[in-house]
């Protein structure tokens, strides 16, 4: 999988520890969620199998060369993601990038 952003500088948001939600679109009204970032202490796993399981969305984790491990959802779960992220204490507000639609 590719995952493509708008900005030039992502290796530099990447050493800054800061979190990054982007949707991308599939074809027609299907898109992507991917979260780029997380801390490495973190174990992705659960994070993924809660999320999937809370708002009903298939997910995967995938090893990316230049990004390190990325969690992938299926749909629209920027919002949801965010609002985990801030509940559970895992990040600030202005630690999470949002991208995409």
């Amino acid at each position: 999988m590719d995952f493509k952003f708008d900005d030039e500088d992502d290796e530099d948001l990447l050493s800054k520890n800061m979190v990054t939600i982007s949707v991308q679109k599939r074809n027609g009204k299907k898109c992507i969620t991917s979260v780029i970032g997380m801390a490495k202490d973190l174990d992705l796993k659960k994070i993924l199998s809660y999320i999937k399981k809370t708002h009903s969305c298939n997910g995967s984790i995938v090893n990316d060369e230049k990004y390190g491990e990325v969690m992938s959802f299926t749909g629209d779960q920027k919002k949801n993601i965010y609002d985990f992220l801030i509940n559970e204490e895992i990040n600030r507000k202005d630690e999470i990038i949002l991208k995409g639609i």
